[in-house]
Order: structure tokens, then sequence, then C-alpha cells
């Protein structure tokens, strides 16, 4: 997440004002507190197996536009430029005969008719108010992952995506589908430039491993699909670079086929530190013992499933985790390691069967590629060159886990230099340590998060893309603490 010098530290996204305090005494570095696992995969479990669906669709085309009306000025000028008037004049274009065609044409909604019916819950949510606090807690984390990415600062010498440049919007809905995206690839569909981000409604009130999805979500999917090619290019040399390393038995179609979905689940890690991928296998094993299996990551990866098999995502997500720039980065590694080594048995990769050491080793080839590979699509330039996690981050999010676990009043100074995906990591570690109170620390997490969204420029007057250009650049700067 932290770019690399305490020059860029300064500049990087924006100064984000959040309730925080620091205290000063040093730390001493311990292994990572996973003594509350259990409970955070039963709380998976429950929001998984929770009914509700959120608001309605709105397939009445005549109602629809009228309450698209009267949401509109609800939406910054940024976003009513990018998708209120690009979605209404295509909703206009189509008319009431056009509009119910994409239903009648889509009838589970996972196509044009789920993507046209999500950008107007889009706007719908946030004109009238649908659990008005989390949509600004959910809003802040994928507007500050996207930003992380886009900055001026991180992507130094990298031009700017072919598509996409403005962090996707949120909504609430389709808990059978899990966190999902759709990329501005599919909304330019209806003529957007930006795209959106999902998750299931009972994660506005608990489920908070589902929030460590974001990353895969925001920082994997839309920024992948927002350069032109990138894609392609990491699929093909994760390809090379498997094949080099004599890894045969289909392993090097099997990772470069699901590109998509493997990159994403390195970026999350990027921009979210360990937690992310801590997360990930504690909510997939959530996810699967609330629909009928075990409470284990599974080992069998169908040939028709577009993501690797969860048992080497896990280790993907170790993997990850130890390249990142942090002190502690091989004992959160090690622990990952651990999680996965506990759920591994028979491994079945698209009919193969695969060795557990090859498994894990192909895993580490992928990890390496992504994330030191360097890309002509980013000039020439890595994606952890981009993104990194350093100790910085971890400090930050170490401080902050103090205050999202207890009860005491949140302080009332204003600190800059705190992100929306510290605060959600904070929640996470925070989460799996012994002795936490999951309701109070999702709590708190959600009221950080809304403070820092009602502290962002591009949700106030101005026309702002990218709020972490918005600082100044010193000639001198005196030094202190980082």
């Amino acid at each position: 997440m932290a770019a690399k010098t305490p020059e860029a530290d300064v500049v990087r996204r924006r100064s984000s004002a959040v309730l925080l305090e620091f205290e000063t005494k040093e730390h001493v570095e311990t292994p990572p507190d996973l003594a509350n696992l259990a409970a955070c995969i039963e709380d998976a479990r429950v929001a998984a197996l929770d009914g509700d669906r959120g608001p309605e669709d709105p397939t009445g085309y005549a109602q629809l536009r009228g309450r698209l009306e009267a949401s509109r000025d609800k939406l910054p000028p940024l976003y009513r430029e990018s998708f209120f008037k690009p979605y209404g004049a295509t909703l206009d274009r189509l008319g009431s005969t056009g509009f119910t065609d994409i239903l009648i044409r889509d009838p589970p909604r996972e196509g044009a008719a789920g993507l046209m019916l999500d950008m107007a819950h889009v706007i719908l949510q946030n004109g009238e108010g649908y659990a008005d606090r989390a949509t600004d807690a959910f809003q802040e984390v994928v507007s500050d992952l996207y930003d992380g990415l886009l900055s001026a600062e991180d992507r130094s010498g990298v031009k700017p995506p072919d598509h996409g440049v403005i962090p996707p919007l949120v909504k609430w809905g389709n808990p059978q589908f899990g966190p999902y995206t759709w990329p501005v690839d599919a909304t330019s569909s209806f003529g957007a430039t930006v795209g959106l981000v999902n998750l299931p409604p009972a994660n506005a009130r608990r489920g908070l491993l589902a929030w460590g999805a974001l990353g895969h979500e925001t920082a994997g999917h839309d920024i992948l699909h927002a350069d032109e090619g990138l894609e392609q290019e990491i699929a093909g040399a994760v390809r090379t670079a498997l094949e080099n390393s004599n890894l045969g038995r289909g392993l090097p179609g099997y990772w470069s086929e699901r590109i998509d979905e493997t990159a994403s689940d390195v970026l999350g890690v990027l921009n979210m530190g360990p937690a992310a991928g801590i997360a990930l296998v504690a909510y997939f094993r959530g996810l699967n013992a609330a629909f009928g299996g075990a409470a284990k990551l599974r080992n069998d990866g169908p040939a028709s499933d577009p993501h690797p098999a969860d048992i080497v995502r896990g280790w993907l997500a170790a993997a990850t985790v130890r390249r990142l720039s942090f002190g502690s980065a091989s004992r959160w590694a090690d622990a990952i390691d651990q999680q996965t080594d506990a759920d591994a048995g028979r491994i079945r990769l698209a009919g193969l069967e695969i060795p557990r050491e090859e498994a894990r080793r192909s895993a580490d080839i992928v990890a390496e590629t992504i994330v030191h590979g360097r890309m002509k699509s980013l000039e020439g330039h890595a994606l952890g060159q981009i993104q990194d996690w350093c100790d910085r981050d971890e400090r930050i999010v170490r401080r902050l886990r103090v205050l999202l676990a207890t009860a005491k009043p949140l302080p009332t100074s204003y600190l800059g230099g705190i992100y929306a995906a510290h605060v959600v990591a904070a929640a996470i570690t925070a989460a799996l340590a012994s002795g936490a109170d999951l309701a109070v620390v999702f709590e708190r997490m959600s009221t950080v998060l809304k403070a820092m969204h009602d502290a962002n420029p591009s949700w106030g007057p101005l026309f702002v893309t990218h709020p972490g250009n918005l600082a100044p650049h010193y000639a001198y700067r005196e030094l202190g603490e980082d």
C-alpha cells in the first residue's frame, strides 16, 4: 500500500482526516495473533446465510426514471458527470420498450439486466439513504484502494489507465453472488466511465472478513480491466515462468487461464497487506461452511471454475505476503501458509491430481511473477513497485488495532496519512486476536471509515478525480516521526 519513500508517504492519496491519536511507546514484535480465528469464520458463515437481499430491483421504467431524478443531486459532481448522466441518457434512448426487453432477455439478471439494475441501485441507494453510514464506509474503502493505485505519486512513470480513472461506486445486494464488481469495461455499455462494487447487505452489519475481499475486487479486477493489455500480459508472463520452471501437469495453463482472479488476489494483498491474505483463507472457510461443506479450503479446482482452487489461493496469498516490504512479512506468510497447509489434502486442478509441493511451488512462482514482473503495459514497471505494504503501514495498523478493539470513546484529534485500507486491515487483525468482540470492532471500523468519507474531497462540491493528487509539493519539510 505505501509508497517507497517518506516523501511519497506525505503526498500519496489524500491527507484523510480521521479520528485517531497515536501512542508513542515502542512496539515489541510478536507473532500474528489468530486466537479468535474460529469466531471470525463463524461470523462469515452466519453473514453468508443471511437472507437479506437489500432493496427490491427497480423494474418499472417510469417509476425508476422519477426516482433516479430525485436522487441525482445526492451524487457529487464527479459522479453525476461520469455515471449518472450517461446512464440516464442510455435509459432515455432505450425507452420503456428497450428497458423491458433487456429484462426479458436476462431472466437470471446475471448479464445486461443485472448490470442495468445494479447501476440503478448505485444511484438510488445513495439518493434514498439505504444503509447510509455503512454505504459511506464501504465507498471510502473502495475509493481509497482505487486511488492508491492511480495517484500521481504511486504511479510515477506509469501512464494513467486506458479506462476508468475514477474510483468505482458501491451498492448492496445479490447476497447469492457475494462480493463482486462490474468493471468499467462493463458499465461502459451504459455509457459510464466508472465501475461498481457490490457487497451482500448482511455485510453492512457483520461478516467483517468480506471487507477484506474489497482489495481483490477494487484494486484487482477493476484495475486489471482499466489497463488495456495488462491482464493478457500478466497471463503470458505467468505461463512462461511456470513453463521455464519445468512445472507440467497443466499448471501453466491452469494459472494463466485464471489470471483475472489470480492477479486480483495478489493486488488485494499488495494494497491491504497481510490482513487481506489471512482474511481470504478464513472467509473461504466461512463460505464453504455456510453452503454445506466443512469449514476448510476446497482442494478441488474444476476446469469450469474461473477461480483457482481455494487451497492454491491460500498459498498464493502467503507467497505474496512474503514479498511485501514490512519487517514481519515472513511471520505473517508463515502463519497463512500454516493455515493453508492444515486444509491441504488430495489436490485436483482441472481434473489432474497435483502433488502438494508442486501446487505450492507453482503458487510461489505465480506470486513472484505478478509482484515483481515488469510489464510493458505499465511502462516497464512491476505492480509491486506501484503498491507495497511497508513498516509504516504496519505501525499504523498496529496502533489503529488498539483503538478498534476497545469500547472507549474514539479520540477527537485529527491526523493525516491514515487511509481506509489501514482501517480495514486493523479491523481484521483486531477481530482475529484473542478476546476480540467482533461487534465492537465492526462498529468502530464503520465509524472511522464514515468520518474519513465525510472528509473525502471527491464527495464534496469540487470536481476531484484523484484526492491523492490534492497535496502540496514542499521544497523543504521538517522531518518528524513517520
